[in-house]
């Protein structure tokens, strides 16, 4: 008996990555190890590892989700992963390359927001002191024998 493809939707919270109706089977990693999946497979529902979700579309092409977390769940035919975060590719090595630049792009921008909230205590810092040096300085100003 042949079962009719998957539709494959793939979410961000900011973004559709992938929406396709024609997918013949899909191999993705959870705590337990790599699964695969085809049509017919009954209803499941998983924790996706930092990994690659590959799949095969009815054409016989194949095609790559590298996700960073997420949650698989199928429902009759409908495969949803919702990820916090993916990058879509065709071809394995140009999408560790667009994984690779992605993280070292967020560890720039995570280096950036470190050194600006540094910048912003330290300001925070210099204004507090520079706030309660005059009252510090009229008292040592006073006298130094106990009169204003």
């Amino acid at each position: 008996m042949s079962h009719a493809p998957f539709h494959l939707l793939i979410t961000t919270p900011q973004r559709i990555l992938v929406d396709r109706d024609d997918i013949v089977a899909l191999r993705a990693e959870d705590a337990s190890g790599s699964f695969g999946l085809l049509p017919g497979h009954v209803d499941f529902l998983t924790v996706l590892s930092p990994s690659v979700v590959r799949w095969r579309c009815r054409a016989n092409s194949r095609a790559y989700c590298a996700v960073h977390n997420g949650v698989l769940s199928l429902e009759g035919r409908e495969l949803r992963i919702a990820c916090r975060e993916g990058v879509v590719g065709d071809d394995l090595e140009a999408l560790e390359t667009q994984v690779h630049q992605a993280r070292e792009n967020e560890r720039d921008t995570v280096r950036q927001a470190r050194v600006e909230q540094l910048r912003l205590h330290t300001q925070a810092v210099r204004h507090l002191v520079r706030y309660l040096r005059p009252a510090h300085d009229t008292v040592i100003q006073g006298g130094g024998n106990g009169e204003p």
